[in-house]
């Protein structure tokens, strides 16, 4: 299909920052006392933990986090992205080869833009994502993903029809949300196992990320 729109998501399909997202949210939770290994952060939380971290330290450990816990969770991860991040591999190079051929791109992440904006400097891929082809879920009320809200704000900005859009998403709600929202997407099985994306309905699966090029 020849597709009018690439709609990446962000943290570990553009930027590398779930490795130190997770390893600081599971020491962080370890250290209130409600242990949790990075590998399981990365299957509770992967994609939906803001939302979704209360909810299973409740199921988990019948505990109740602290109200200040997501600001300082927060704070201690961006303290972490300003040491370094890396953009994933071929990152930068898949969205030069998209801009060559004239296919439109853009991000759209659950995450806040301060987050995004903050990965995006530290990665080096800001040059390539201006602020026109950033989208986050302020935009659309807070409503992150499963729903399809973002991604549908996403095409309508851009002036393109879901049906024509590609997404590139590495967690099951990124998956579900561009499913709900009428779109093909990519399942990037870098950080999260090929089954749990093809069961969320990816409608294909890639290993590295320069394996998009194939499959436009």
């Amino acid at each position: 299909m020849a597709y009018q729109l690439v709609i990446f998501d962000n943290d570990g399909v553009l930027v590398d920052s779930e490795p130190t997202a997770h390893r600081i949210l599971s020491g962080y939770l370890t250290e209130l006392g409600y242990p949790t290994t990075v590998e399981e952060s990365f299957h509770h939380f992967l994609g939906n933990a803001g939302r979704n971290v209360h909810t299973v330290v409740a199921d988990r450990f019948g505990g109740t986090l602290p109200e200040e816990f997501t600001a300082r969770c927060h704070d201690r991860v961006f303290a972490a992205f300003r040491e370094g991040l890396d953009a994933t591999p071929g990152a930068g190079d898949v969205l030069v080869e998209l801009r060559r051929r004239g296919l439109p791109y853009c991000l759209a992440s659950s995450s806040d833009h301060a987050w995004i904006d903050l990965t995006l400097d530290r990665a080096g891929l800001r040059p390539h994502l201006p602020e026109e082809l950033v989208f986050s879920a302020q935009d659309v009320g807070g409503v992150g993903k499963p729903a399809p809200d973002l991604f549908l704000h996403a095409a309508a900005s851009l002036g393109v029809a879901p049906a024509d859009c590609l997404v590139v998403e590495d967690s099951p709600n990124g998956v579900l949300a561009a499913r709900a929202a009428g779109m093909d997407v990519l399942g990037y099985t870098a950080l999260m196992p090929a089954q749990r994306l093809a069961e969320a309905g990816a409608t294909g699966l890639i290993g590295k990320l320069p394996e998009l090029l194939e499959r436009i």
